[in-house]
C-alpha cells in the first residue's frame, strides 16, 4: 500500500522531487524575480517622470502667465484681483494645472482658484523670486495642499519686481497618475508571469513525459536497474534506430544472434543476420512470435515500434529460443484445435430440438477439422421419438446424416438402412463394448470388408484408409453411432483421437436424446391437443366460419377455439389461450374448453360465462395442492395450476345483428365491414382467469354488425413473434384485413400469409366468422296482454305464420307449446309478455315476460289438476330451456322442421294421449 501511495504521489510527475517538478519550480522562481525587479524599476522611473513632467508644466505655465502682456500693468493697477482673476482661471483650465495664483511682492495672493485664499499671504519661502528675481520649481508641502509648484517673478519695464506668478499640480493628482501607471505595470507583470509559468509548464510537461515523472536519484537508479535487468533476462532484446542502425543489444540477444562486441551503431546489413530477420526490422511492421532462423536455432521473434503510432520510429525486437519447443508445437496446436472444436461442438450441436438436424450438426462439426467424412446412424425408434431398445447390436439403424469434404463419396446415402451382422466389424465391436474403436488401416479390416465386399472395395478405391467409430450413448443406452473416415488426410486415426471422439459423441448423444424426448412429448401434445380441439364445426346459419390452428414449433401450447350453437339461432364464438407449452398446457386447454361448453348450456350472457369460468379455474388451482402438503406440493401446484389462461367469449344473434363480447385478459376481435374497413372495438379487458380477483366483475360490450361483416378472433401468438411486438402485429393485421370481398377461408389464408413466421414460437388460433342475418320474413313477434283470453289469438296467428312458412306439419306441436308457455306467462309472469317465432334450421318458439321465476319440469300425479305443462313441452320440443336477461326471462323451445318435425327426441311418433287433448283446455293447465 505504501509503494502504491508513493507511485500515486510521484508517478504523475507533479511533485518537487521529480526532475520535471524541480525544473518547473526553478524556472517559475527566476521568472518571478525578474518580473518583480522589472516592475519596481519601471514604477520608480514612472514616478520620476511624473514629477519631472509636473515641474516642467508648472514652470512653463507660470512663466507664460508672468510674461504675458498686461500682467505687470494689472499688478500696478488699483485692483489687481479684478484684472487678473478671470484671466488666471482661464489659464488654469486651459493648461490643466491644479492652480495658477498671482502674488504681490510681499507674497499676498491677488488671484487663486480657491476664492477664500485671495488676500492671504502664500506660505513658503518666496524670497528667491521676490528678492533675487529667480524662477524656480519646488515640491511644496504645506497649506493648503502639498504640490509641485513653480514660482516666477513679474518684472516691469524698469526691471522692478512688481509681483509673482505661481502655478502647480497637487501631489494628490500626481499620485493618481502614478497609481494608474502602477495598475498597468502590475497587469503587464502578471501577464508576463503567466506567460513565463505557461512556458515553464510546457517545458516541465515535456520533460515529465520524457522522464516519466522521475527524480534525478530515481532516474539514476532506474538506469542501473535497466542495465541489470536488460543483461540478466533470458530473452534477447535488440533495439534498432530509425536510421537502421543497431542502438542496443543485450547479452542474450548477442548470444542467440552471434553478434560481435562492436555491434552497436552498425547497420543491420553488416551484422550477418538472417535475411528475413533484417527485412522484418527494416520494414517497421509489428510481429508476434514469428519463427526465424539464426544458425541452427529457431527463434520466436516479436517486434514493436519504440514509439507507438509514430511513423519513422525505431523498433525493438525480443526473441526467445524455441528450438526445444518446436517438436511440441505441433502437438500443442492439435490439442488446442481439438479443444476449440469441442467448444464449437457444444455451441453448434443441439441448436434445435430436432433429431435429424442434431445428427446433421454432429457430422458438420467433425468435417473437415477432424475427419474427411462423417456419418451418423440412429436407431429407428430414436428417429420416431421412442425409447431405444436395450440391445442395439441386433437392431436396424438408419443413416441420418452424412458430411464430407467432397460431394461425391462411396458411402451409403442418407435414409438407407445399416446392418451390422458381422460381429468383427469395428461398428459391431464398438456397439457391443460401448466404446470407440479405431481401425488405422481399413485395407486390413477383414470384418469390415466381409460386411459389404462391394461397398468396401468402392471405399478403398476411393481412398478411404482409416476409420474411427464411436457409439452414441445417453443414460447408458445406445441411440446410434458416429463413424469418422479419412481419405484425403494422410495421417490415420490413432489412439490419441479416441478420447476426443468419445467426448464429441457424448455431447452429441445428449443433444440427440433431448431432441428424441422433445419429439415424443411434442407428438403426444399435438395428438392430445388436436383430439381436444373441435374436429368438425357444428352446423348453424348465424355465421360462415373458417379457422386455422398451428402449434408452435418449440412446443404445443394451450390455444383453442370453439363455435357453439345457442338457442334462438344464436352462436357463441370462443378463443382462449393457456400460458405455457407441452402436455400440461394441452390438457389444461381441454379442461377449459369442456367447462366453456358446459357453462354455455346455462345460456347466460358472456360476462357471466367468464365469471363461472374464473370461479372454476380458481377452485381447480386450490385443489392442485393438497392440504398440508410439504414443499413438493408447491411445485406440483405451479406445474398443474391453470393460472394465466385468457378467454374471449362472443355471442352473435342473427335476428338482431348484435354481437355481445366479453374478455378475460384476451386481445379483442377485429371487425371488418363489407367494404374492408377494419376496426378494433375497445373492450373492457378483464383479468386473466384464475388470478383470484373474483371481486372484479367482467364486463361485456355490444357490437352491432351489419350483414356480411367479418369478425376475426385470434390469440396473441398471431401478433407477437421474433422481433415483432403486439403493436406492429396489429398494424400488419389491419393492412391484411382491409381487402374487401374476402370469404372467411380467404381471410384466414391472407392473415397467415402475412403474419405467420417459418417457426412460430407460440401457438396460433385464428377464427373468422362472416355474419348473416335471419331474414325479416323468418321472424314473427307478438305482444300479448296479460289476459287468458289473449292466448287463443296468439296461437291462431302463429298457426297462420307457420302455414305461410309451409310448416303446417309442425302447427299442432307449436300451438300446444305456445299454449302452455303463454298461459304460464300470463298467469304467473309479469309485463311485458312477448311471443317470437324464429324459422332457421329449426323452428324456435320463445315466450318472454318480466318475471324471473324459473319453471321446473316435474311429473304430476294422476289426481293433480295441473303440473303437466312443461312435461308436454319437453315431449313435443327437441330442446327447451330458459335464459335470463337484464329484466325478466325467456322460455324457448326448438322443434325440428321437415318430415320429422312432429317427432320427439327419440324420433318416434307423437304420443297418443297428447293428440286427443283439447288445446283450449290446455291453457288451463299450469306447472
Amino acid at each position: 500500500m505504501r509503494a502504491r501511495r508513493g507511485r500515486a504521489r510521484w508517478g504523475d510527475g507533479t511533485g518537487l522531487r521529480s526532475l520535471a517538478g524541480q525544473v518547473f519550480a526553478l524556472e517559475a522562481l527566476v521568472a518571478l524575480l525578474v518580473i518583480v525587479a522589472a516592475v519596481l524599476v519601471t514604477f520608480h522611473q514612472a514616478r520620476q517622470d511624473v514629477l519631472q513632467d509636473a515641474r516642467t508644466r508648472s514652470l512653463a505655465v507660470a512663466e507664460a502667465f508672468a510674461k504675458a502682456p498686461g500682467v505687470g500693468a494689472a499688478l500696478e493697477s488699483p485692483d489687481p484681483t479684478a484684472a487678473l482673476q478671470e484671466r488666471a482661471e482661464q489659464t488654469r483650465v486651459a493648461t490643466g494645472v491644479d492652480f495658477v495664483a498671482v502674488l504681490g511682492p510681499d507674497g499676498v495672493r491677488y488671484t487663486d482658484a480657491r476664492g477664500e485664499l485671495i488676500g492671504r499671504k502664500a506660505t513658503g519661502d518666496l524670497s528667491r523670486a521676490a528678492v533675487d528675481g529667480e524662477s524656480y520649481t519646488e515640491t511644496f508641502r504645506g497649506a493648503p495642499n502639498d504640490a509641485v509648484r513653480a514660482v516666477v517673478p513679474v518684472v516691469d519695464d524698469g526691471g522692478r519686481i512688481v509681483g509673482m506668478v505661481t502655478s502647480g499640480i497637487e501631489v494628490q493628482s500626481l499620485r493618481g497618475a502614478v497609481e494608474g501607471r502602477l495598475v498597468v505595470l502590475l497587469a503587464a507583470g502578471g501577464g508576463a508571469l503567466l506567460l513565463a509559468l505557461g512556458g515553464a509548464g510546457l517545458v516541465a510537461r515535456r520533460l515529465r513525459r520524457q522522464t516519466h515523472g522521475l527524480g534525478p536519484a530515481e532516474m539514476t537508479r532506474m538506469k542501473e536497474h535497466h542495465e541489470a535487468v536488460l543483461h540478466a533476462v533470458r530473452e534477447g532484446v535488440v533495439i534498432v534506430g530509425a536510421d537502421g542502425r543497431l542502438v542496443l543489444v543485450n547479452d542474450e540477444a548477442r548470444r542467440l544472434l552471434g553478434l560481435p562486441a562492436d555491434a552497436e551503431r552498425r547497420p543491420l546489413a553488416e551484422l550477418g543476420l538472417d535475411a528475413r530477420t533484417v527485412e522484418l526490422l527494416e520494414s517497421g511492421r509489428t510481429a508476434t512470435d514469428e519463427v526465424h532462423r539464426a544458425g541452427d536455432r529457431l527463434l520466436a521473434v516479436s517486434v514493436r515500434p519504440t514509439v507507438p503510432d509514430e511513423a519513422g520510429s525505431g523498433s525493438v525486437m525480443t526473441m526467445r529460443d524455441t528450438t526445444e519447443l518446436a517438436a511440441l508445437a505441433g502437438r500443442a496446436e492439435v490439442a488446442r484445435g481439438r479443444l476449440q472444436l469441442l467448444y464449437e461442438a457444444g455451441v453448434r450441436i443441439g441448436t434445435t430440438l430436432e433429431v435429424v438436424r442434431t445428427a446433421e450438426e454432429l457430422a458438420e462439426v467433425a468435417v473437415p477439422r477432424f475427419a474427411d467424412f462423417a456419418t451418423v446412424e440412429l436407431l429407428e425408434p430414436v428417429l420416431r421419438g421412442e425409447e431405444p431398445p436395450q440391445d442395439a447390436t441386433l437392431a436396424e439403424m438408419r443413416r441420418t446424416a452424412l458430411s464430407g469434404v467432397r460431394p461425391e463419396q462411396p458411402l451409403q446415402r442418407v435414409g438407407e438402412t445399416i446392418l451390422f451382422h458381422v460381429p468383427s466389424t469395428p461398428m459391431a465391436t464398438a456397439l457391443a463394448e460401448g466404446r470407440a474403436v479405431v481401425q488405422p488401416e481399413l485395407a486390413a479390416a477383414d470384418g469390415w470388408r466381409a460386411q459389404d465386399p462391394e461397398g468396401a472395395a468402392r471405399a478403398l478405391a476411393y481412398g478411404m484408409h482409416s476409420l474411427l467409430t464411436v457409439p452414441l450413448l445417453a443414460r447408458g443406452v445406445v441411440l446410434g453411432m458416429a463413424n469418422f473416415w479419412r481419405a484425403d488426410t494422410a495421417e490415420p486415426f490413432g489412439p490419441e483421437d479416441v478420447e476426443f471422439a468419445e467426448e464429441l459423441a457424448a455431447r452429441a448423444a445428449v443433444a440427440v436424446d433431448n431432441a428424441r424426448r422433445f419429439t415424443r412429448e411434442h407428438a403426444m401434445a399435438v395428438t392430445l391437443q388436436r383430439s381436444l380441439l373441435p374436429r368438425v364445426l357444428p352446423e348453424q346459419n348465424a355465421v360462415e366460419v373458417a379457422y386455422r390452428y398451428l402449434p408452435a414449433k418449440a412446443g404445443v401450447g394451450g390455444d383453442w377455439f370453439d363455435v357453439i350453437p345457442l338457442p334462438g339461432a344464436r352462436v357463441a364464438l370462443v378463443v382462449g389461450d393457456v400460458v405455457g407449452h407441452g402436455l400440461h398446457a394441452a390438457a389444461t386447454m381441454g379442461r377449459l374448453r369442456t367447462a366453456v361448453h358446459n357453462f354455455s348450456t346455462l345460456d347466460v350472457p358472456p360476462e357471466e360465462i367468464l365469471g363461472h369460468l374464473d370461479e372454476l379455474t380458481g377452485r381447480i388451482d386450490e385443489e392442485a395442492e393438497p392440504a398440508g402438503a410439504p414443499g413438493g406440493g408447491r411445485g406440483r401446484r405451479e406445474e398443474e395450476s391453470i393460472t394465466g389462461a385468457t378467454c374471449l367469449y362472443a355471442i352473435y344473434d342473427p335476428a338482431s345483428g348484435v354481437c355481445t363480447v366479453a374478455s378475460a385478459g384476451h386481445p379483442g376481435p377485429a371487425v371488418v365491414d363489407a367494404e374492408g374497413r377494419v376496426e378494433f372495438p375497445p373492450l373492457s379487458p378483464g383479468v386473466p382467469l384464475g388470478l383470484g380477483l373474483g371481486d372484479v366483475p367482467f364486463e361485456s360490450t355490444e357490437l352491432r354488425l351489419p350483414e356480411g361483416s367479418r369478425l376475426v378472433l385470434f390469440t396473441d401468438g398471431l401478433l407477437e413473434d421474433h422481433g415483432r411486438d403486439v403493436g406492429t402485429g396489429l398494424r400488419l393485421l389491419r393492412r391484411t384485413l382491409e381487402r374487401p370481398d374476402r370469404s372467411p377461408e380467404q381471410t384466414c389464408a391472407d392473415v397467415l400469409a402475412s403474419l405467420l413466421s417459418p417457426a412460430p414460437r407460440d401457438d396460433i388460433a385464428l377464427l373468422v366468422a362472416r355474419t348473416r342475418r335471419l331474414p325479416a320474413d323468418r321472424i314473427a313477434e307478438w305482444e300479448v296482454a296479460r289476459d287468458p283470453a289473449a292466448v287463443s289469438p296468439v296461437r291462431n296467428a302463429a298457426a297462420a305464420k307457420l302455414a305461410e312458412w309451409g310448416l303446417e306439419e309442425t302447427a299442432y306441436a307449436v300451438e300446444l307449446i305456445l299454449s302452455e308457455l303463454v298461459t304460464n306467462a300470463v298467469r304467473y309472469g309479469a309485463d311485458p309478455v312477448r311471443v317470437r317465432l324464429l324459422y332457421d334450421r329449426r323452428l324456435v318458439c320463445e315466450v318472454s315476460d318480466g318475471s324471473s321465476t324459473s319453471p321446473h319440469l316435474r311429473h304430476a300425479a294422476e289426481t293433480d289438476e295441473g303440473g303437466r305443462g312443461l312435461y308436454l313441452v319437453a315431449r313435443f320440443a327437441e330442446r327447451w330451456g330458459t335464459r335470463y336477461g337484464r329484466r325478466g326471462k325467456t322460455i324457448w323451445a326448438e322443434l325440428r322442421v321437415g318430415p320429422a318435425g312432429g317427432e320427439g327426441e327419440g324420433g318416434g311418433a307423437e304420443p297418443g294421449p297428447a293428440a286427443a287433448l283439447d288445446l283450449d283446455a290446455l291453457e288451463k293447465l299450469a306447472w
